[in-house]
C-alpha cells in the first residue's frame, strides 16, 4: 500500500508532496482509498462533503444504530511539500490493522469503518479540516462557499471540476451520531516518544490554535527615487511584527509563526503597497495564547502607526482547547497496557486534526508514531519501519476492542 500511494502528488523538484484539496494530485489518491476499499470487499460511501467512508458490517452509515460504529483513518492531503506520512500514515495503518484483524480471524461485533477525510490542511482555501469541520457543524455551507484559493477559484467551483457536487455540502449530524468512537493514528510531530523512548503513544489534549491574517497597507512607489523618510513601506512593519511574533511566543512558552506572505506589486524595485502575513499561533492553554495574540497586535499596531501603514488583523480560523474524552483513552491505555510493561505514554500537541474537531460531538481518541527527528510538514518527515508495525498492531489492538467485543 505504501509503495502504491507514495509517488501519489510527490513533487520531483522538493520531494515533497503537493496533494491539494479537490485537484489532480487528490483525485488520485481518492481512487487510491477505492481502490483498497473494494480489493477488501468494503462498501465504499463519499458523503455530502467529499469524506471518503469504507464500511464492514454497513453499506452506509444509515445501517447503523446510534452510537454503534468504530471508526478509524486520517487524511490524504498534505500541506506546500509536506511528508509522507502527515495524514497518510493514519489512512495505510487503518486499512494494514484490519488485514491484522482479518488474518487473527477476529469476528466483528460492530460495524468498522475507515475514513478519508477530504481537505485537512487546508493548504488550498487556508482553511483546516475543511472536510470535518463541514460535517460536525463548525464550518457553514455560506462560509464554506467564499472559501477562495490563491488563483480565485472558489471551493465550490473546485469541487465542482472535481465532479463533486457542492450544493450538497453542509452539516451531517445522522452520520457523526451512528460514531460510538473515532480513533485516528498519525505520525507524531514532535520528538517526544523519540525521547522516552516508546514507538506508541496516546493523545491527551490539542492545544488550543488558530490563524490570524495581517494586512499591512502602505503606498506604492520607486524604489530606487523614493527617499527612506518618505516612505510609506508595510514591508518594515510586517518584518517588525515576524520578529515580535517570536518574541511573544518565547516569553509565553508558546508557538507562533508567520509561514505565509502574499505582496503586491510585488516587484524588485518597488516599494510594496500591501504585505499580507498569516500567522499560526498555538499554546498550552487559552490564556496563554490570548497573551500572545494580543502582544502581536500590540507590536504590529505600534510599528504600522510608526511607518505610517494601515493594519487590519482577521482571525481566519480558530480551535478551542481540545481534551480528548478521558473514559475513550483510558480504554486505549488498558488495551494497550500489559502487565509488568510501563504504561503507554500521554502526550498532548500542538497540532490540530480531524479527530479534534469531531471531538465535540463524538467520542474520539488518537494514537501517536514515533517520529525520530521531530520533523513534520516537510519533505524530510519519517518514522522508522518497525515503529510504523508497532503503529498498526497497536491500532488493530484498540480497534478489536472496540469493535470485536
Amino acid at each position: 500500500m505504501w509503495e502504491e500511494l507514495r509517488p501519489l502528488g510527490r513533487d520531483s523538484s522538493s520531494g515533497g508532496y503537493r496533494r491539494f484539496a479537490w485537484t489532480g494530485a487528490d483525485t488520485d489518491c481518492r481512487a487510491w482509498f477505492r481502490a483498497q476499499a473494494e480489493a477488501r470487499g468494503l462498501a465504499y460511501e463519499l458523503d455530502r462533503n467529499g469524506n471518503q467512508w469504507a464500511w464492514l458490517g454497513a453499506t452506509t452509515y444509515r445501517d447503523v444504530a446510534p452510537g454503534e460504529a468504530v471508526v478509524t483513518g486520517s487524511h490524504l492531503d498534505s500541506v506546500p511539500d509536506g511528508g509522507a506520512f502527515d495524514g497518510p500514515l493514519g489512512v495505510v495503518s487503518s486499512f494494514a490493522a484490519l488485514d491484522e484483524l482479518r488474518g487473527r480471524g477476529t469476528e466483528f461485533t460492530k460495524p468498522l469503518a475507515i475514513v478519508n477525510f477530504g481537505d485537512e490542511e487546508g493548504a488550498r482555501f487556508g482553511l483546516a479540516c475543511v472536510g470535518s469541520r463541514l460535517s460536525a457543524g463548525a464550518l457553514t455551507t455560506e462560509a464554506a462557499h467564499r472559501l477562495r484559493d490563491g488563483d480565485g477559484v472558489t471551493l465550490p467551483q473546485a469541487m465542482e471540476r472535481a465532479g463533486h457536487d457542492p450544493e450538497a455540502i453542509g452539516p451531517d449530524p445522522e452520520r457523526l451520531a451512528a460514531i460510538g468512537a473515532f480513533v485516528e493514528l498519525h505520525v507524531e510531530q514532535g520528538r517526544a516518544l523519540d525521547l522516552s523512548g516508546d514507538p506508541v503513544g496516546i493523545a491527551s489534549a490539542i492545544w488550543p490554535h488558530g490563524r490570524w491574517r495581517f494586512d499591512f497597507r502602505g503606498e506604492a512607489n520607486h524604489a530606487g527615487t523614493t527617499r527612506l523618510e518618505d516612505r510609506r513601506d508595510p514591508m518594515l512593519s510586517y518584518a517588525a511584527t515576524v520578529l515580535a511574533a517570536r518574541e511573544q511566543a518565547r516569553l509565553a512558552g508558546a508557538l507562533a509563526t508567520f509561514g505565509k506572505i502574499s505582496v503586491e506589486p510585488n516587484g524588485v524595485n518597488a516599494i510594496p503597497s500591501l504585505v499580507r502575513g498569516w500567522l499560526d499561533a498555538r499554546a498550552a492553554g487559552q490564556d496563554t495564547l490570548d497573551t500572545v495574540i494580543t502582544g502581536i497586535e500590540r507590536a504590529a499596531a505600534e510599528r504600522a502607526a510608526h511607518d505610517g501603514v494601515d493594519l487590519d488583523v482577521v482571525r481566519e480560523s480558530f480551535t478551542p482547547v481540545v481534551e480528548f474524552q478521558h473514559a475513550l483513552r483510558d480504554e486505549l491505555g488498558a488495551l494497550l497496557g500489559k502487565q509488568g510493561e510501563r504504561p503507554v505514554p500521554v502526550l498532548g500537541t500542538g497540532a490540530g486534526h480531524d479527530a479534534g474537531i469531531l471531538s465535540a460531538t463524538v467520542p474520539t481518541a488518537m494514537l501517536f508514531v514515533r517520529n525520530p527527528t521531530g520533523v513534520s510538514h516537510s519533505p524530510a518527515e519519517t518514522a522508522a519501519e518497525d515503529d510504523c508495525v508497532a503503529g498498526v498492531t497497536a491500532l488493530a489492538d484498540v480497534l478489536e476492542g472496540l469493535a470485536c467485543r
